[in-house]
C-alpha cells in the first residue's frame, strides 16, 4: 500500500496521522494519506505568501505559457490520472476521462487570460484624464472540492486563479486524493514557481485552518448544501471572497410532443452515470400526463435493469459503484423510505446481484413512479442511482413544482415545441437549463451555478466569473496638466 503526501512547495510532505483510503469496488485499503493539522494548513500558506508576488508580476502571457505546457502535460498523462480517479472513487473509466476532459477546457479558458484581463480605458475622461480599470490579483487564495469529481472540479478552480496572478492552496477530498497530487507534480513539470501551489488533505481542522487564516483571501467550495453554508458563512464573517456550491435535485420536464426514445436514453445516462453522483445528476423526470409517464416507464425500465454495473477499473461499464458505505447504506435507505410511503418501486436497486455478492459498495438502478412531492425521496437531494418519475397535468404544474423546489441547480426540458422551450428557459427558477440537453454544464467560456440554496455568494464558477473572482478591479484616473496653465483651488465636486 503507498503513501499519499501533501504537496508543499514542490515537495512530498508526511503527516503525523494518516488515514486509508478504501477502493469502493473492493472495500479494500489502496492508500496511506497524510491528514494536516493546522501547522500544516500554515506551512502551505506560508509557502504561497512568499511566491505570489513575484508571480503577481509576471506577465500575464508569461503565467498563460504555465497553462498551456500544464495542459499539454494533462493530455499526456490521461490514462494514468482516469485510472487513479476510478480506482479511489468507483466511477467507470470512460466516466473518468469525460471528466478529466472537461477539466481541461477549464485550463485552456485560462490560458486566454491575456485577453481576459485587459481592462478597460478611456481617453480624455475628463480634461487633459485619462482613466483606466485593470484585474490585479487577490493574493493567496483556496479550493476545497468533492469527492465526485477529483480533477474536473479543482480544474474549474485553480487555473484561472493561478493564470490571474494568485497562489492556490487545494483542499482535495480525503477519499480521493490521488489525483490532485499527480496534477500538483505536473503543474511543477510546467513550470509553475514553487509555493505557488500546494495540496493539502485533511478533514474538518484543514478546513477550519483555511477559514480562519487572514493570509487567505478566497475561498472556493463545491460540496453539500449545509456544509455550503456553513463555510459561506464562516469566511464571509472573516472578510473573505466566498463562492460556495451546494446540493441539487434536479427535474427534467417530459412533454408529450417529446422524442420519447431520445429523453429515455439520456435520461438513463443524466441520471445513472456516475451512479448518481454528480450535482448535475438528473433525479426527477416530470411528466406532464399520464400517457407520458407510461411510455417513459416503459421505456426507462428495461434499460436501468440492464445497465453494466461493476469494477470501475474494468472496460465496457457504465455504473461503478458508490464512494463509500455509509454513502450506498445511505441511498438504499432512501429507496425503503419511497417504498414505505407509497411511491411504486418500478425497479429496485438493492437487488442487483453485486448488492449481496461482492464486498463493495454497490447499487443498481432504482426507478420510482407516482413519487409526490410530500416524499422524502422527492425532497431530498439522494446523490445516488435512484430516478424519481412525478406526474402532474400540465406544463404549467412543472414548472411550479420546480420553482417550489428549494435547490436550483440544474434542470431541462424535453420538446419538439420552440415556444415551449422558450417559455420553460425564461420561467424557471434554476441557474443552469436544458432544452433538450439533460446535463446542462455550462462549457468553459461560460460560467456553472445554481440559484437557491443550489450557491452561496454572488459569482459562479469557471468561466468569466473567475476572472471576477480571482482578481478585483482597480480604477485609475491619470492627469497631466500644461505647466503653463495656473489654476485655483477648486472645492466642489468634480465633474
Amino acid at each position: 500500500m503507498t503513501d499519499v503526501y501533501h504537496w508543499i512547495a514542490g515537495e512530498r510532505l508526511a503527516g503525523e496521522r494518516t488515514i486509508d483510503v478504501i477502493n469502493p469496488a473492493t472495500a479494500e485499503p489502496v492508500r496511506r494519506l497524510a491528514m494536516a493539522d493546522t501547522a500544516t494548513v500554515q506551512r502551505a500558506i506560508d509557502a504561497a505568501r512568499e511566491a505570489q508576488p513575484a508571480w503577481r508580476d509576471l506577465p500575464p502571457a508569461k503565467r498563460a505559457q504555465v497553462m498551456y505546457r500544464f495542459k499539454t502535460l494533462l493530455e499526456r498523462d490521461a490514462d494514468e490520472i482516469c485510472a487513479l480517479i476510478s480506482e479511489e472513487h468507483g466511477k467507470v473509466l470512460e466516466d473518468a476521462m469525460g471528466e478529466l476532459k472537461r477539466g481541461i477546457e477549464n485550463v485552456e479558458y485560462a490560458c486566454g487570460v491575456p485577453e481576459l484581463l485587459k481592462g478597460e480605458y478611456s481617453h480624455n475622461a475628463g480634461p487633459a484624464i485619462d482613466t483606466w480599470s485593470n484585474h490585479q490579483p487577490l493574493g493567496v487564495v483556496a479550493g476545497i472540492t468533492p469527492f465526485n469529481f477529483p480533477a474536473m472540479v479543482p480544474l474549474w478552480m485553480y487555473p484561472m486563479a493561478l493564470a490571474c496572478g494568485n497562489a492556490f492552496i487545494l483542499k482535495p477530498s480525503e477519499q480521493v486524493p490521488s489525483a490532485a497530487v499527480k496534477m500538483a507534480e505536473l503543474l511543477d513539470e510546467a513550470g509553475l514557481p514553487r509555493g505557488l501551489f500546494s495540496v493539502v488533505h485533511g478533514n474538518r481542522e484543514a478546513v477550519e485552518a483555511l477559514i480562519e487564516a487572514p493570509e487567505v483571501r478566497a475561498l472556493s467550495f463545491v460540496g453539500s448544501t449545509p456544509v455550503a453554508r456553513r463555510i459561506y458563512e464562516g469566511g464571509t464573517r472573516q472578510g473573505k471572497r466566498v463562492q460556495a456550491l451546494g446540493g441539487a435535485k434536479n427535474h427534467a420536464v417530459v412533454l408529450p410532443d417529446a422524442d420519447l426514445d431520445n429523453a429515455a436514453n439520456t435520461l438513463i445516462g443524466a441520471a445513472f452515470g456516475s451512479a448518481g453522483e454528480r450535482c448535475m445528476a438528473i433525479s426527477v423526470a416530470v411528466c406532464v400526463g399520464d400517457a407520458t409517464a407510461d411510455a417513459l416507464i416503459e421505456r426507462l425500465a428495461p434499460q436501468a435493469r440492464q445497465l453494466k454495473i461493476g469494477a470501475g477499473t474494468e472496460k465496457g461499464l457504465d455504473m461503478g459503484a458508490l464512494i463509500n458505505a455509509g454513502q450506498r447504506d445511505k441511498v438504499a435507505g432512501y429507496i425503503e423510505q419511497g417504498a414505505a410511503a407509497g411511491a411504486e418501486l418500478v425497479v429496485d436497486g438493492r437487488e442487483h446481484p453485486l448488492v449481496e455478492g461482492s464486498p463493495g459498495y454497490f447499487l443498481g438502478a432504482t426507478l420510482f413512479d407516482r413519487v409526490t412531492t410530500d416524499m422524502s425521496i422527492y425532497r431530498d437531494e439522494i446523490f445516488g442511482p435512484v430516478l424519481c418519475v412525478v406526474r402532474v397535468e400540465t406544463f404549467e404544474d412543472a414548472i411550479a413544482l420546480i420553482n417550489a423546489h428549494q435547490y436550483g441547480n440544474g434542470t431541462c426540458v424535453f420538446t419538439r415545441d420552440g415556444e415551449a422551450g422558450r417559455r420553460f428557459a425564461d420561467a424557471i427558477e434554476v441557474g443552469m437549463v436544458g432544452i433538450n440537453v439533460p446535463l446542462p454544464v455550462p462549457v468553459a467560456f461560460h460560467s456553472f451555478g445554481g440559484w437557491k440554496d443550489s450557491l452561496f455568494g454572488d459569482l459562479h464558477a469557471y468561466g468569466p466569473d473567475a476572472v471576477r473572482f480571482y482578481t478585483r478591479r482597480k480604477a485609475i484616473s491619470q492627469r497631466w496638466p500644461r505647466r503653463s496653465a495656473q489654476e485655483s483651488a477648486q472645492f466642489n465636486f468634480p465633474s
